[in-house]
């Protein structure tokens, strides 16, 4: 039985080896992405490496968008068995020199987006009793550490509904969450240490963890740490 794997962002980064790692692991990747030219180097990278992948068009900040993606997905009877929700924006402005705008846009990207797939998506996956959730979260969610602006704020989020969903959701679905630390990405910079392979081994493992796997915990370089540390 071949899974299939939702991953957003799948374009660039650590989506994009995210998507590459579970494609070469066998399942079949939707790479999740707003404009979809921006995916076929992606395409042609699994598809030479003999993996299967398609994209699907969504802009995890939009409901509409969310929610029209969904409905592609069950007319072409695509059930989505992993979902990796990496897609994210970062703003570097201080909280108080934010405008609503942009604070509300953050959120929706980061916490909301992903909060509305996930409502979207677990209860096929319970029925099926089968599902592995990861979402790609921050050690600036932490709140002893937090990060700029309303970033900090929305991965903090992302961590809350990380955990209340875990215990929501049926111990066939596993929901965890992973830091990726600093990497070398359009948003991590080109000082970051760690490169985009680095971060998404941590991400393609929790993706594919037995029944016996942890959910409702958040892990770097595959090891789990304190929400707060």
């Amino acid at each position: 039985m071949v899974r299939t794997a939702l991953v957003t962002g799948a374009n660039r980064g650590i989506g994009a080896e995210v998507a590459k790692g579970l494609a070469h692991a066998g399942l079949h990747v939707v790479a999740g992405v707003r404009d979809p030219g921006s995916a076929q180097a992606l395409v042609d990278a699994v598809s030479a490496d003999g993996g299967s992948v398609s994209m699907l068009q969504i802009d995890v900040g939009d409901p509409q968008s969310i929610a029209d993606a969904v409905t592609r997905l069950d007319a072409d009877g695509t059930a989505i068995d992993v979902l990796v929700n990496n897609a994210g924006i970062l703003d570097n402005d201080d909280l108080l020199a934010l405008d609503d705008a942009t604070i509300v846009r953050t959120i929706d990207v980061n916490a909301l987006g992903p909060l509305r797939l996930m409502r979207a998506l677990a209860g096929g996956m319970s029925q099926r009793g089968y599902g592995r959730i990861v979402n790609v979260s921050s050690g600036w969610g932490s709140l002893a550490d937090l990060g700029p602006g309303a970033y900090g704020i929305s991965k903090a989020l992302l961590n809350a509904i990380t955990v209340k969903l875990a215990g929501e959701l049926p111990a066939s679905v596993k929901v965890n969450a992973m830091d990726p630390g600093w990497v070398h990405t359009d948003m991590g910079g080109p000082d970051a240490p760690d490169t985009p392979q680095q971060a998404a081994d941590t991400a393609v493992w929790l993706a594919l963890i037995g029944d016996d796997g942890p959910t409702g915990q958040l892990f770097h370089d595959r090891t789990a740490v304190d929400w707060n540390a």
